[in-house]
């Protein structure tokens, strides 16, 4: 049996200061395509996405709406998940910046 060649892809990092917008979707959609065009064409795909919770901005919203920043980063990656599964989006894995996984790998 012949081994899959690897074949990865990922979206940018999403900065979930806001609600996500048609831009993200569109840049989900491209990627969801070569993804599973990929997996057709044989290759043994890995689709990661995912949301950067940390930064000045994150920081600026969530004083302005009064609310913790870790509340804001959950609410609104929530959203930005929601999204791409009502696009059917075939990614392996959802990432946020504070999954503790993530911040341990970071460390490292």
């Amino acid at each position: 049996m012949s081994q899959k060649t690897p074949f990865y892809i990922t979206t940018a990092i999403a900065y979930p200061n806001g609600a996500p917008h048609i831009g993200h979707a569109y840049e989900y959609i491209a990627t969801d395509a070569i993804a599973r065009f990929k997996r057709l064409d044989g290759f043994d795909v890995r689709y990661l996405t995912g949301t950067d919770e940390h930064g000045l901005k994150m920081a600026q919203t969530a004083a302005a709406e009064g609310l913790p920043t870790a509340e804001l980063a959950r609410r609104n990656s929530d959203a930005f998940q929601a999204m791409q599964e009502k696009l059917g989006a075939s990614f392996d894995r959802f990432i946020r910046t504070t999954d503790a996984d993530h911040v341990d790998a970071s460390i490292e």
